[in-house]
């Protein structure tokens, strides 16, 4: 009981702000006692206001109070100090900072066990029992202790908001729906939240769906990072192979020419030695030959200088020729000549490779797979109403049926002026711009003309390339006459295919993807773009001769499945 008693006494000497034993403990004029340095600060938050308060009974002091020690109790919080009871365990069940506190709990106040959305108030779980026990309180809400129950009282009429204003999406009170919100659709803030518990249950079971759908993207992105970086690793060691084994056999033919080289030089410069030398050992000879026939003159025995001079003479019969025929040796500038050739032809030949080479490596497209259409119904699923913009057409140009079909007229129309309008030029754009993926179809007779498609701000005014169609960075074209040839910023691609009257338009806008097909009984794949579209397209056409006429192909239900498509 004693020990009882004493834990009493520690909590009465227990500071209500940092719910320690006091430090330095002061006494505010309502009484109540505090750390000083405790107090200090909460009065110094407080200062702006002017007015100053006790953090338990909420007095207020006009000036701020002037604080001086109270020696009693900081002689028995020492005292208490000395007993060892400070380390006792803090009792958990005490409210401390950020806990939901106990509204009915004097001094040291317990934390709150449950909030009531009717009385508006937290209680600990002594103060809470009579919500249990008494059927006075049988209808009140109870909820986890909760910081924002005054968020609950109508800042108008000081009344709990118990009615949801579907008009303007508030809860309000019972006053305001008398009041300002008198008319409005209103329902019980209990029906309201019914409903949207459902439409709640609803939209986690969409966003559930959507993180399902989005992991199984993700799934999907990573294998398509593997397989990059797999067929990047393939294409990186095979491209490594190819090379090491080009310039293996480079450096073969390299060491061949060298080697035969060499082997030429050493055979004819030892054919051109003996020689030499042979012809060395005939000038020795002569020269002692010489020297006897320079002393023969001198010679009186008639026996020797006869049988001298006929062995001389026979000699000098043998030798007495031309000199020897030396045949010029060849040299090695016709290998020197030849090896340059196969430089430039090889120089040639890689060029030509490389520049294929760089245009098969393209941006890899890491977009989450889309089957690409293949029959003709496929396209025509992605099938766009397209209509005309009378604002941007030349004065040359008439529009019909709905602003679906162009004709080229000999005679200027009766146009208003406008910013849009391509002044000479003989072109028209669509009203709309395209994204995503779209798919039409354009019929057209009598002279060449261009189906393209292009950026809204393509130039429009004069009649440089920087407005024609195809001529510039800002549209695509593919013009139509005898035979097809594809345009792109004045680089002109001629395209062999089967002529139709009929051409079909697919653009994958995201992907950057714009298809041009021949359409006939079959649909025959003319010329593919890939590329990155910053920008919607707008389709249009460019009309080259007198009396050519587009127009738009409209077919809501395909009855014609095309068998196979054939790229070209």
């Amino acid at each position: 009981m004693a020990q009882r008693g004493i834990q009493l006494d520690q909590d009465n000497f227990c500071c209500s702000i940092c719910l320690d034993l006091l430090k330095d403990p002061v006494t505010i004029p309502c009484g109540h006692s505090y750390c000083m340095s405790c107090i200090k600060g909460y009065w110094d938050e407080e200062d702006q206001k002017k007015i100053h308060s006790c953090p338990q009974c909420r007095k207020t002091f006009t000036p701020r109070p002037v604080l001086g020690k109270n020696i009693m109790f900081a002689n028995l919080v020492e005292k208490l100090k000395k007993t060892g009871l400070q380390a006792t365990p803090p009792d958990h069940s005490h409210a401390r900072p950020g806990d939901v506190a106990c509204d009915f709990c004097t001094g040291r106040k317990l934390k709150a066990l449950k909030s009531c959305l009717v009385c508006l108030a937290s209680y600990c779980e002594q103060h809470l029992q009579p919500h249990y026990e008494s059927s006075t309180f049988e209808k009140h809400k109870l909820v986890d202790p909760s910081m924002k129950l005054q968020e609950n009282i109508c800042s108008h009429h000081d009344e709990v908001m118990k009615i949801f204003c579907r008009t303007d999406q508030q809860c309000i009170c019972y006053l305001c729906s008398m009041d300002e919100h008198k008319g409005h659709d209103t329902v019980s803030a209990a029906a309201e939240w019914t409903e949207r518990q459902k439409e709640l249950g609803v939209s986690r079971q969409k966003i559930q769906q959507r993180i399902q759908n989005r992991e199984k993207d993700v799934k999907v992105l990573q294998q398509q990072v593997e397989a990059i970086n797999l067929s990047a690793d393939k294409a990186v060691e095979h491209s490594e192979k190819n090379f090491t084994e080009l310039v293996r056999l480079i450096e073969k033919r390299s060491s061949d020419v060298k080697e035969q080289i060499r082997s030429r030089q050493k055979t004819q410069v030892c054919q051109a030695e003996e020689l030499q030398e042979k012809l060395k050992q005939e000038i020795a000879e002569l020269r002692r030959e010489d020297a006897e026939l320079e002393q023969l003159p001198h010679t009186e025995d008639h026996i020797h200088f006869l049988q001298r001079y006929t062995s001389i003479s026979r000699l000098s019969e043998s030798t007495d020729s031309p000199s020897t025929n030396i045949r010029p040796l060849r040299y090695f500038e016709d290998v020197t000549a030849a090896v340059s050739e196969a430089r430039d032809k090889l120089q040639g030949i890689l060029t030509e490779e490389w520049t294929k080479i760089s245009l098969t490596v393209t941006p890899v497209d890491v977009l989450l797979p889309q089957p690409e259409p293949k029959t003709r119904a496929e396209f025509l699923q992605y099938s766009r109403q397209i209509k005309l913009d009378p604002n941007t057409a030349n004065t040359r140009l008439s529009l019909l049926e709905g602003n679906r079909k162009a004709t080229l007229m000999g005679a200027e129309q009766l146009y208003s002026s406008h910013p849009d309008r391509f002044t000479e030029r003989l072109q028209v754009l669509s009203r709309e711009g395209l994204t995503g993926r779209c798919y039409w179809e354009v019929e057209w007779s009598g002279g060449k003309v261009s189906i393209a498609v292009s950026y809204k701000d393509i130039s429009r005014t004069g009649n440089t390339v920087e407005c024609q169609f195809g001529c510039n960075d800002k549209s695509w074209a593919l013009d139509c006459f005898g035979s097809y040839e594809f345009r792109h910023n004045n680089i002109k691609t001629p395209i062999p295919g089967p002529r139709s009257s009929r051409v079909g338009v697919y653009l994958d806008h995201r992907a950057g993807i714009l298809s041009f097909y021949s359409v006939s009984e079959t649909m025959t794949l003319l010329h593919r773009v890939q590329t990155t579209f910053t920008q919607p397209l707008y389709p249009g056409f460019c009309f080259h001769h007198h009396g050519t006429a587009v127009r738009f192909y409209i077919k809501k239900c395909p009855t014609v499945q095309s068998r196979s498509m054939h790229q070209s």
